[in-house]
This record gives structure tokens, sequence and C-alpha cells, in this order.
């Protein structure tokens, strides 16, 4: 681990515990596996002799559950002792695959359903915990983050009423807008970047990718993209374009207003290879429309990075555009819930996050700066250099 003489010279907060709820377990597993591996080379790097209490364990899972009623009403049960314990508590809300039963009826579980199951698990904790600090990697209505007439702040709502709970922290990744936490001023919010993995999972994927201005050249799908674009192309040294949606505000299609076209701003991308970076694919409708543009200008390859891949209208269409070579590679993180079918697709490559995560966590429990966690160019330069120099 990178930051072992940071943490060696820090006291940890408070003994560290992990709660998974349901949807999250196999992430939480990862998690706190790479945790375990963590504490135990501390201990052995360590040179003072001191040893904390519940420091190096074998596991930091605890048992926790929210069992249903007939009804469908549930409680939050957590099944051992946290007291005095640093508390993380990870929550996919964007796991459907969860059923549960109404009355006889199977019902999936919607993000409203697993945020109310957060909730339960924080109030099930009473006031325990040391201190509470929430995972939530796709954060819960991140997308309703700004009122433009009549309508509700929700993401704003949610944050407000987590920290009324009593969670000290908020750790989310690749936040839709990040000013979302100008909502909870003066509690703990942090946003990361999953850019080092994505570039990563590039470099293993595709080995014979060429990273220079000649070859490559990144792409923000839409003007919300364009800082991560900027970042990613200022720390690759290539150029960069982008896509402006023009939209019809005159209708309102399943609560937004109907893309008529994208208009493309940037040098041309004939014959390189491009990445188009974004923070999510919800229906893909846009990402694939861009896609397809850009083959119609001529690109070689197609690679799309985004940080959550929802796949809500199913994978009918990504079939079809990668088998007609619009797209390449499709590379989303595994921290959020993917279909059994999108793992088996040929396309599809993971950004594992269960290291990172573990870092970040491990950081937080020892109370001090996460900018050498969150700055990722150093990591990002090295593995270039590597690449280049397994290419000569």
């Amino acid at each position: 681990m990178a930051n072992l003489d940071l943490l060696e010279k820090s006291i940890p907060v408070a003994p560290i515990k992990i709660a998974a709820l349901k949807g999250c377990e196999e992430l939480g597993k990862t998690v706190n596996d790479y945790l375990v591996q963590f504490r135990k080379e501390l201990m052995e790097h360590r040179t003072n002799g001191i040893e904390w209490s519940g420091y190096a364990e074998e596991s930091y899972l605890i048992n926790c559950d929210c069992p249903r009623f007939g009804t469908g009403e549930a409680k939050g049960v957590i099944n051992e002792s946290i007291r005095g314990v640093d508390l993380f508590i990870l929550c996919d809300i964007t796991n459907y695959s969860i059923t549960y039963k109404v009355s006889g009826y199977e019902n999936h579980m919607s993000p409203d359903d697993h945020f109310q199951d957060l909730k339960r698990i924080i109030a099930a904790a009473t006031g325990k915990a040391h201190r509470i600090n929430v995972v939530m990697p796709f954060l819960y209505e991140g997308r309703q983050h700004k009122r433009s007439k009549r309508e509700s702040l929700d993401c704003a709502m949610a944050l407000q009423e987590l920290v009324y709970m009593g969670v000290s922290n908020i750790i989310t990744f690749d936040a839709h807008d990040p000013r979302v936490q100008n909502a909870i001023p003066l509690s703990g919010f942090d946003n990361f970047m999953p850019t080092y993995q994505f570039l990563k999972a590039l470099l293993r994927s595709v080995p014979d990718l060429q990273i220079d201005n000649e070859h490559l050249m990144i792409i923000s799908p839409d003007e919300g993209a364009m800082a991560r674009a900027v970042y990613f192309s200022n720390i690759l040294g290539v150029d960069m374009g982008m896509f402006y949606k023009r939209r019809d505000y005159s209708t309102v299609v399943n609560g937004k207003n109907p893309i008529v076209a994208h208009e493309f701003l940037g040098d041309s991308v004939a014959g390189k290879d491009v990445i188009v970076i974004d923070d999510m694919i919800s229906s893909g409708e846009s990402m694939l429309d861009v896609a397809k543009q850009l083959k119609d200008r001529n690109a070689n390859r197609v690679f799309v990075c985004t940080t959550f891949g929802l796949f809500t209208d199913g994978l009918k269409k990504f079939d079809e555009y990668y088998e007609k070579g619009y797209i390449h590679k499709v590379i989303t993180t595994d921290l959020n819930y993917r279909t059994p079918e999108l793992l088996e697709r040929p396309y599809y490559e993971p950004a594992a996050m269960g290291k990172y995560l573990a870092s970040i966590m491990d950081t937080l429990n020892h109370d001090v700066s996460v900018e050498k966690v969150r700055s990722t160019t150093s990591k990002i330069t090295k593995l270039l250099a590597k690449n280049r120099e397994e290419k000569k």
C-alpha cells in the first residue's frame, strides 16, 4: 500500500467496521479483503511496537439485515455490537436484482427502497457507533441536483436527511454534479474519480493502444462531461473534442427533453482511436449516437469509459453497435450492479475499484488527508511510463 508511512504516523479514529447492505455484498467482500491485507502490511511495517485493539482483524464485515414483513414494510437489524466503531455503510441504490414480497407479489428494490434500508441501518446503530460514514458510489437522486422550475431537489434533501441522522462523511464517485455538497456545507462529502482505473483497464484489454496525439483523442459526449475529458486529455497529452446536445424543449419524454442531434466541436478524428468518457450510461442512447457519429467521421476504434453502467434499456442496441463496429470496448467500474449478461459480453471490460475504495476507507479511518489517495496523476504517469517501456 502506497500510504504506509502516512498511516504509520497517525492514530485510527476507532476500530473500523463495514456494513455491506443488500446488493452490495460482493463489493463489501472485495473491500474487506483488501483492508485485511493493508492492515497486515502496516503491522509488519510498523517499528514502534504499538498494537491498537481491533486494528488488524481477519474480517471487518458486520452482520446486518433489513428483513421485511408481509406488507413490504421492513426494519433494520444489526446483529453484533458496534459500540465505539468507525462504521462504513456500503449501499448500491442501483441494484434492482434484489427482490422482496409485498402481499405475495414479487417486487424489485428501487433506489428509494435501498435508500430507506440505508436509513434503517443508521437508525439501528442508535448512536452507539463512534462515527458513521456512508459509501454510496452512485449518489441517490444525484441527477436531480438543480431546480429549473417548480420541482423537488431530491439529492439535497437526501444529503441533509443523512446528516440529520448523524452521518459524518458521505463518500461517492463521479457525482453528476459535485456542487450538491453545498446542501451540507459543514459535513464531510468526498467525491472520487476512477480515471486511473479506467486507463488501467483500457491498457490491459487493448494492449496495442497508442497513447499519443497522432493516434488518440478524448471525446466529451456533452457539456457536463467536459471537466473529465479535459483532465484525461491533459494527463495523456492528447487532443480532445466534444459534442453538445440539441434538445427539443417543447416536449418531454420519460421526464426529459428528447435529443434532436449531437453537434461536434473539435479537430478531425479521422484514423484516430477515441475514448468517450462520461459519468454514466443510462439508456445508452446518447452514447451510442456519439459513437456512430464518430465512426461516420472515420474514427478508428471507439472506447466508451463511464463510471456507472446502468443499461436501463438493455444490451440489444449495444450488441448491434458492436457487431457493426461502432464501438470497440465499453468500460465501467464495478461500483454498481452489473447483470451477468453484461459481464459475458465480448466488448465489456470492468474497471476494478475495490482496492481504491479500501484505500479511501483506510485513510479516512486514520483521519488523515485523502488528497494523496484522490490525486491519481503520479499513478497515471507511472502507468504510462511502464506501458511505453513494455512496448519498446
